[in-house]
C-alpha cells in the first residue's frame, strides 16, 4: 500500500439516540481492524485479498484507513531508527570491500594462469584417461555381451533342437524341449526380442503338437477300428494253438510274457528311446509276419505308441482328464460298431468269425492299454465294457442262431464259440454266460439234428423193401453184423446163401442212431463239463430221437397208405431186433462218455418201449388190415335167400369164401417169422372178424327173407370157415380152440337146420344147454325171417297141410321167444 493515500468519506449525520450504539460498534470495530492489521503483517500479500475484502465489506473502512496509515508512519519511523543505528558499520564495510577487490583481481590472474598451464598439462592425461574410459567401456561391453550369450545360446541351440523335434514328428520329447525352454531357459536369456517371439510361440507350439497328438491319436483309432478283425483273428489262432500245444508253458507264464513284453514297448514310449518304430502314425504294424513264431500276442501287431505319445503330451500339458474321457467315450462309440452284428452273419459261418475276430480284436487292445498305461482304462471300466458286450453278443447270438437250421453250421458255431471265449477268458474276462448260452443253443441244435434225423428216417422207411436181407458170403454177413450186432447162434449155423431176419432199415437205423449219438457228442465236447453231465445230456437226446422222431417215423410207416401185410409183418421183426440192441447203444454211450451204465441216477433210454410200441401198433395195424381185407371178400358175397332146399348132395361153398380162406392161408404162411402170439392173435382176430361179419350179413335188416335152401348154404360156408380152422393155419393152438371163434354162428345155424326148438326152448338158460351160446333176439330175428319166407310160400301152397302147419309152428315158436326175452328183461 503507498503512504500517504486518502480516503474520501462521506460525512453522515449522528442523531442523538444512535450514540450509543455507534460507541459500542466503534469498539468492537477497532477490535476487528486491529486483528485485520495483524493478520495483514503476519499473512504473505499473496494470501490477503480475503482479508482486504472483510474490510470493504464492513462501514468502516475509512476508519480502518486511518489506522493502516498510522500504522505505516510507525514502522517508517522504526526502519529509519535501524537504519541509523548501523550506517557506520555499513560504511567500513564497504570500504574494506574496495580493499579486498584489488587483492582479488591478483589472486584471479594467479589462478586464471594456473589453470591455464594446468590445462595445457593434463590434456594429454584427459586423452589417455578418455582411452582408458574407453577400453574399459568395451571390457564392460564384451563382458555383458558374453554374460547374455551365455544364457542366450542354450535357448537358441534349445530351440533349434525343438524345431528339429517337431520336424521329425517327436513330439513328446518336443514338448519336454519346449517346458525347459519356457521354464528355465527363458527367464536367463532376458528380455529380447526372439526371446518374446519364442515366448509368443510357445502356446502355439503347444496347441500345434497337442492337435497333432490328437490327429495321431484318431488315425490309430480309426486303424484299430479297421483292423480288429485281423487282430481278433491273430489272437483266437494262437489262443487255438495254445489251447493244443503241451502244458509245458503255463497259462500263467504266458500271460507274464505278454505283459512284459508290453511294458518293454511302453518302456520305449515313455522316451528313453523313441525309435523309428514308435514313430509312425498308423496303429497297425505290417502283418505279412504274422506267422512268424517270435510274436508271442495278437497285440503284437499293433504299434500302440500313439495312445502312450498322446497320452505322456496331454498329462504334461495337464489334459490328462480330458485324454482320457476322450478316448473312452471313442472306444465306447468303437465297441457299439463292433457289436452290432451285420443283418445276415446267421447265413455263413464266415459271418460269425468275423463278428467275434471283431470283438475279440478290441478287448485285446483294451486289455493291453489296461495293463501298459497307469490309469487311461481302469478294470472297473474294462469290466463294464465287457459286461456291456457280454450282453449284446448273447443276444445277437441268441437272435441269429434260431434262423440257423443246419446243425453242422450249429456245431462250428459252437466250436468257434467255444474258441472265442477261451481266447478272451485267457486275457481275463468271465466267459460264463457264453457257456450257459451253449448249453441253450444245445437245446435249438437238439432240435435241429431231430429234423435232419426224422427226414433221414423217413428216408430209410421210404428206401427200405421190407424183405429180409440175404446174404451169399461171408463178406457179407460180417458186413451186416459190424453194421448191426446179430446175436443168432442158429443163423451163424447156417449155410450161405442165407437171409437175415431183418429189413435193410434194420442196420441203416441203428447206425443212424450211433450218428446221432455222435452228433451230440462233439457239440458236448469243450464246454466243461462232467463226464456224468455229458452222458446224462446225450441219453436224453436220444431218448428224445427214440421217442419223438423215429416213433414219429414208425407210426408215419405202419399208418401210411398201401401198406401190406407183408410189408408189417417186416416192421414187426425190425423193431423186435432193434428193441432187443437197446442194451448195445447203452453200452456204446458208455464207452464214449466213460460213464458206467448202471451209475446212480443215470437215466435210461427210452428206446426198448419206443420199439415195443411201434411193434404193438404195427400189430394192430396188421389186424386192422387183415379185416378190412376179410371185408373185401365178404363185400362179394351173394346168396339167393329165397332158394329152395337142395334135394341131392349138400351144397358147395361159395366161391368168394373159398377165394378168402385160400388169402387166409397164403397170408399166415407169411407169419412163420413173427413172435407166436402175434400169429395167434391175428389168427384168432381174422376167425372171429369171419363169424362177427357173417353173423351181421345173416341178421342184416335189408335181407327181409331167408329160406331154408339159404341157411344150408349159409351152413356150408361156416363149415369151409371151420374147416380152415381146424386145419390150424399158425401153429400154437391148442386143440379146437380156433373153432371157439365160430361157436356161435354153428349152435345158431344147428339150431335152426336140426330144428331143435324143444331142446333150446327147455334148456335155455341152464349151464347144460346144448346151444348156450344162441342169442334169443339173434334167434327170433332170424325166425322171423324165415316166416316171411314161409308165409310168401303158404300163398301159393295154401292146401298143403304140412306148411300149413310148419306156419303155425314158427308161429308159436316166435312167440316162446318173446317170452324168453321179456323174462331175460324182467330179470
Amino acid at each position: 500500500m503507498t503512504h500517504g493515500a486518502q480516503i474520501v468519506r462521506s460525512p453522515q449525520p449522528i442523531s442523538g439516540q444512535s450514540r450509543t450504539k455507534c460507541g459500542m460498534a466503534t469498539v468492537e470495530a477497532a477490535a476487528e481492524h486491529e486483528r485485520i492489521l495483524r493478520e495483514i503483517e503476519s499473512t504473505d500479500t499473496n494470501c490477503i485479498g480475503p482479508t482486504l475484502r472483510s474490510v470493504y465489506d464492513g462501514q468502516e473502512h475509512g476508519v480502518f484507513m486511518d489506522k493502516l496509515d498510522a500504522r505505516i508512519r510507525n514502522h517508517d519511523r522504526e526502519i529509519e531508527k535501524m537504519c541509523n543505528h548501523h550506517f557506520q558499520g555499513f560504511v567500513d564495510s564497504i570500504t574494506e570491500l574496495l580493499k579486498v577487490r584489488g587483492e582479488a583481481q591478483k589472486l584471479k590472474s594467479q589462478v586464471t594462469e594456473t589453470n591455464r598451464s594446468l590445462q595445457g598439462d593434463g590434456k594429454e592425461l584427459m586423452n589417455s584417461m578418455e582411452d582408458l574410459r574407453q577400453c574399459r567401456v568395451q571390457q564392460r561391453n564384451i563382458a555383458t555381451t558374453v554374460d547374455k550369450l551365455t544364457h542366450c545360446l542354450p535357448v537358441l541351440e534349445m530351440y533349434a533342437r525343438l524345431q528339429e523335434q517337431m520336424e521329425t514328428k517327436r513330439y513328446y520329447p518336443a514338448l519336454c524341449t519346449l517346458e525347459q525352454l519356457e521354464q528355465t531357459c527363458l527367464p536367463r536369456a532376458g528380455q529380447y526380442r526372439f526371446c518374446t517371439i519364442m515366448a509368443e510361440n510357445i502356446p502355439k507350439l503347444r496347441t500345434q503338437i497337442r492337435d497333432t497328438a490328437m490327429i495321431q491319436l484318431k488315425d490309430f483309432l480309426e486303424s484299430i477300428r479297421k483292423h480288429s478283425d485281423k487282430i481278433g483273428e491273430t489272437a483266437i489262432r494262437q489262443a487255438q494253438l495254445q489251447r493244443s500245444l503241451d502244458n509245458s508253458i503255463s497259462p500263467v507264464g504266458w500271460r507274464h510274457r505278454r505283459e512284459a513284453l508290453a511294458a518293454a514297448r511302453v518302456m520305449q514310449s515313455n522316451g528313453q528311446g523313441e525309435g523309428p518304430l514308435s514313430e509312425l502314425d498308423s496303429g497297425i504294424l505290417d502283418v505279412e509276419d504274422e506267422e512268424d513264431d517270435d510274436v508271442s500276442g495278437a497285440q503284437d501287431l499293433v504299434d500302440f505308441s500313439p495312445v502312450y505319445r498322446c497320452l505322456h503330451i496331454y498329462t504334461v500339458l495337464g489334459l490328462r482328464d480330458v485324454f482320457e474321457n476322450y478316448y473312452r467315450k471313442q472306444r465306447r462309440k468303437q465297441a457299439r460298431l463292433v457289436l452290432q452284428p451285420h443283418s445276415n452273419m446267421h447265413e455263413t459261418l464266415e459271418g460269425y468269425r468275423r463278428y467275434f475276430n471283431q470283438i475279440v480284436g478290441f478287448f485285446v487292445v483294451e486289455d493291453h492299454v489296461l495293463h501298459t498305461t497307469q490309469g487311461l482304462v481302469n478294470r472297473a471300466y474294462v469290466e463294464e465294457l465287457w459286461e456291456l458286450a457280454l450282453s449284446k453278443i448273447v443276444a445277437a447270438l441268441r437272435t441269429h442262431s434260431s434262423y440257423c437250421d443246419d446243425p453242422d453250421l450249429v456245431l462250428d458255431l459252437k466250436n468257434l464259440i467255444v474258441l472265442f471265449a477261451d481266447t478272451l477268458q485267457g486275457y481275463g474276462f468271465p466267459v460264463s454266460q457264453l457257456f450257459d448260452m451253449l448249453l441253450e443253443i444245445r437245446e435249438q441244435y437238439g432240435e435241429i439234428l431231430m429234423k435232419r434225423w426224422n427226414i433221414t428216417f423217413r428216408q430209410v422207411l421210404d428206401q427200405d423193401n421190407f424183405s429180409p436181407i440175404p446174404v451169399s458170403t461171408e463178406e457179407e454177413y460180417r458186413h451186416y453184423t459190424s453194421l448191426f450186432p446179430l446175436q443168432d447162434p442158429q443163423l451163424d449155423k447156417l449155410p450161405f446163401p442165407k437171409k437175415l431176419p431183418f429189413s435193410q432199415f434194420v442196420p441203416k437205423v441203428y447206425c443212424q442212431l450211433k450218428e446221432f449219438i455222435y452228433a451230440c457228442l462233439k457239440y458236448s465236447e469243450d464246454l466243461h463239463l462232467s463226464s456224468t453231465e455229458v452222458d446224462d445230456m446225450i441219453r436224453k437226446s436220444t431218448n428224445l430221437l427214440l421217442t419223438r422222431t423215429l416213433s414219429h417215423c414208425l407210426q408215419y410207416a405202419i399208418k401210411k397208405k398201401n401198406v401190406g401185410l407183408a410189408e408189417l409183418v417186416q416192421v414187426i421183426i425190425n423193431t423186435t431186433h432193434l428193441e432187443q440192441s437197446c442194451h448195445f447203444l447203452e453200452e456204446f454211450i458208455a464207452n464214449i462218455t466213460n460213464v458206467p451204465p448202471d451209475t446212480a441216477n443215470a437215466t435210461k433210454l427210452y428206446g426198448t418201449s419206443t420199439f415195443k410200441d411201434a411193434r404193438h401198433a404195427a400189430e394192430a395195424e396188421i389186424y386192422t388190415s387183415l379185416n378190412a381185407k376179410i371185408d373185401q371178400f365178404l363185400q362179394l358175397a351173394d346168396y339167393d335167400w329165397l332158394v329152395g332146399v337142395p334135394t341131392g348132395d349138400a351144397p358147395m361153398p361159395s366161391d368168394y369164401l373159398l377165394d378168402l380162406v385160400a388169402f387166409l392161408k397164403s397170408t399166415f404162411s407169411v407169419f412163420t417169422n413173427l413172435p407166436g402170439k402175434v400169429a395167434q392173435t391175428a389168427c384168432m382176430s381174422a376167425c372171429k372178424h369171419i363169424s362177427t361179419s357173417l353173423m351181421q350179413l345173416l341178421l342184416d335188416p335189408e335181407v327181409k327173407q331167408i329160406s331154408m335152401g339159404a341157411l344150408h348154404q349159409f351152413n356150408a360156408d361156416v363149415r369151409e370157415c371151420e374147416g380152415f380152422a381146424r386145419a390150424g393155419p399158425v401153429a400154437g393152438f391148442q386143440g379146437d380152440t380156433l373153432l371157439l371163434a365160430f361157436s356161435d354162428l354153428r349152435q345158431l345155424l344147428e339150431l335152426f337146420t336140426m330144428w331143435d326148438w324143444s331142446s333150446y326152448l327147455a334148456d335155455y338158460g341152464k349151464a347144460s344147454c346144448k346151444y348156450l351160446r344162441v342169442n334169443p333176439h339173434a334167434a327170433l330175428a332170424l325166425l322171423e325171417k324165415m316166416r316171411e319166407s314161409s308165409r310168401k310160400n303158404v300163398v301159393f301152397a295154401q292146401f298143403r297141410k304140412t306148411d300149413r302147419d310148419r306156419q303155425k309152428l314158427i308161429d308159436t315158436i316166435i312167440k316162446q321167444l318173446r317170452n324168453v326175452i321179456a323174462q331175460q328183461q324182467h330179470t
